[in-house]
């Protein structure tokens, strides 16, 4: 089986999405597929949007050689028309994987109409879907209703081979002193660094210290927003970032901490929440997004509305002032990440999935 994936940027791109197709990518050259990998240049929607015109990518697409083209739907604005071009000449079907969308987010309504609408289009322009949580399949099946075919391969967790036991999990909760979060992500409006650090800011500083681990390059205007509002609360040395981390210093940055805090407006599953439950960290989320099928408030992490830095103090503050509730939520945040799926079986998944198309079955 030939497999084509189409991405916006490349494969090293640090994020939970890019993590996916990475791996995925891994799983199906394992399993005797050949993967051609083709990036497309990663501008802004408009110019993205302009693409459908560009005779130079249509010629790229056209000559692609597979039985399945898989496209991140990331890459959307660039692909609603090739799509259509590539179906009327009888071209390789395509399979979209999609992450969450984008006019799921939270902004202005009337930018989210126009998302709406452009979303709607590539969607159509789709034989199959791939996605990463029931949240997703959901939000798509609203914009184009059921029918056509599909899988839910959730994301794995168990990239790390370094994890604590039990035993170790427990010392660290009860060992004295602050409650030490840990912030994953890039540094970005969605993912509501600004909300948690306002939440921070009702608690003593004492309490508790942060570790902020992600890109702060994304959003730089963000970036700067964010620092000047720890300055401005004077909460300078209770803040640490890192920037972006590699794979083993992001396993040491985990194992020391307490919570995994990433109360972002919208994701659509969240595998950092997982990642951070690998090493017993609770996670906390919002109510927004595909964080409700892996997080069971009050157990092993908390939900709270989106942009809510109240509820995020009163969750935090029950951790810092009952170490026994720590302990037990760490446990059970561990016990979850035990139960979930592998990174295996997600790539088994979409790989039966793809041999069991039609369009498969003739070349696999």
């Amino acid at each position: 089986m030939r497999v084509a994936l189409v991405l916006y940027g490349d494969l090293g791109f640090v994020s939970g999405g890019f993590l996916y197709d990475r791996l995925l990518v891994d799983y199906l050259r394992s399993r005797g597929a050949e993967v051609e990998v083709v990036s497309l240049p990663w501008r802004s929607y408009p110019e993205g949007l302009l693409d459908n015109l560009s005779p130079r990518l249509w010629g790229r697409l056209s000559g692609i050689k597979a039985d399945i083209i898989i496209e991140d739907e990331l890459a959307h604005p660039s692909l609603i028309w090739p799509n259509r071009r590539l179906r009327g000449r009888g071209g390789p079907p395509v399979v979209a994987l999609v992450h969450h969308l984008r006019c799921s987010e939270a902004r202005p309504p009337w930018q989210n109409r126009v998302y709406r609408l452009v979303e709607r289009r590539y969607l159509a322009s789709a034989a199959a879907f791939i996605f990463n949580s029931r949240t997703t399949r959901g939000t798509v099946e609203a914009l184009v209703g059921e029918g056509k075919p599909s899988v839910i391969a959730y994301p794995g967790a168990d990239r790390f081979a370094a994890r604590l036991s039990r035993k170790d999990v427990a010392r660290r909760a009860l060992k004295p002193g602050p409650l030490r979060l840990l912030f994953l992500g890039s540094v970005i409006p969605r993912k509501g660094l600004h909300t948690l650090l306002s939440a921070l800011a009702l608690l003593p500083r004492e309490a508790w210290r942060l570790t902020v681990v992600g890109s702060l390059d994304v959003d730089p205007a963000y970036a700067r927003k964010v620092r000047r509002q720890i300055a401005a609360a004077g909460m300078g040395g209770q803040v640490v970032f890192t920037g972006v981390l590699d794979h083993e210093e992001l396993a040491a940055v985990l194992a020391p901490n307490h919570v995994l805090a990433v109360p972002s407006s919208y994701e659509g599953f969240g595998i950092v929440y997982l990642e951070g439950m690998s090493f017993g960290l609770p996670a906390l989320a919002s109510t927004a997004g595909g964080a409700v099928e892996i997080i069971t408030s009050g157990r092993d992490g908390f939900l709270v509305s989106p942009e809510d830095a109240l509820a995020i103090a009163v969750s935090l503050r029950t951790l810092v002032d009952n170490r026994d509730r720590l302990l037990a939520m760490s446990l059970a945040a561990l016990d979850r990440f035990h139960a979930h799926p592998t990174w295996e079986d997600a790539g088994a998944a979409v790989h039966r999935f793809l041999q069991s198309m039609p369009f498969a079955a003739q070349s696999a």
